[in-house]
């Protein structure tokens, strides 16, 4: 059986215990995932300019605070633009990105005879979609990398040929801190968050103290700094690896920690 035949199976469509069927469960992740994505693309592009400008051209690291001035530099020059910069390649990847992932979540979690993704599902999940999410992460990046030189986005077109004369290669830099920043997503996120959320409900919504939305939001208010904390140091060495000149030399993984 192909790893795909899942969505051609009956099952697919048959609602579970929980009260959906896998494929509403992920049409609601991709769904969600495309809401989310417009909304908080500022704060993801004002948060790879400061981790990029911890270093000047010059490659000297510099206070954080210089490089949270540079920053908000670009943002007064061009809000809109620094605010939307890499916004179409990260709704592109909302389906290169979240269906691979999703799809072997979901997957794994079919094939295991589970009801709901667990920690193994996860596990699968962030190592398998990586080499589909790299090249669209590597791209977001590359659009916004210039702005503080140019003032404007970065073509994509422009990117993939720079890209295609090293027969597409740069697109994977970056991808070994991406499989951990996509197993604490996976783990915190899908796996984490569902079950907190479900503890929570047994200890306060039950007794008629907290709603259902309420109790999600006590759940992802404890998980959201855990997920800072630990995906803030990888993000760190994407930016690092994904944001230098593609016709320039790689930075790999080590040279990145220890930059």
């Amino acid at each position: 059986m192909a790893p795909w035949d899942f969505l051609f199976d009956e099952k697919t469509y048959k609602v579970g215990k929980n009260g959906v069927s896998p494929i509403q469960n992920m049409a609601a992740y991709l769904g969600g995932s495309a809401i989310q994505t417009v909304g908080d693309n500022p704060v993801t592009a004002y948060r790879q300019l400061v981790q990029q400008y911890a270093k000047n051209l010059a490659g000297e690291t510099v206070a954080p605070a210089v490089a949270t001035a540079e920053a908000n530099a670009v943002f007064i020059a061009a809000p809109f633009t620094a605010s939307m910069s890499g916004l179409w390649p990260r709704l592109i990847g909302v389906l290169f990105k979240r269906i691979p992932k999703f799809g072997v979540l979901l997957g794994y979690t079919y094939l295991s005879g589970n009801d709901e993704p667990g920690y193994a599902a996860a596990t699968a999940a962030s190592i398998l979609s990586a080499p589909f999410i790299n090249p669209v992460r590597m791209v977001e990046k590359q659009q916004r990398a210039f702005l503080k030189q140019t003032g404007t986005e970065k073509p994509i077109m422009e990117i993939l040929g720079e890209a295609s004369s090293k027969y597409f290669a740069p697109l994977f830099r970056g991808t070994v801190p991406l499989m951990g920043h996509s197993l604490a997503s996976a783990v915190l996120g899908l796996v984490g968050q569902p079950k907190l959320q479900k503890y929570v409900q047994q200890q306060i919504g039950q007794a008629g103290q907290l709603s259902g939305s309420a109790t999600n939001l006590v759940a992802s208010a404890v998980v959201s700094p855990i997920y800072v904390v630990v995906t803030n140091p990888l993000s760190r060495l994407e930016v690092i690896m994904q944001t230098n000149s593609i016709k320039g030399k790689s930075i790999g993984p080590f040279e990145a920690v220890r930059e």
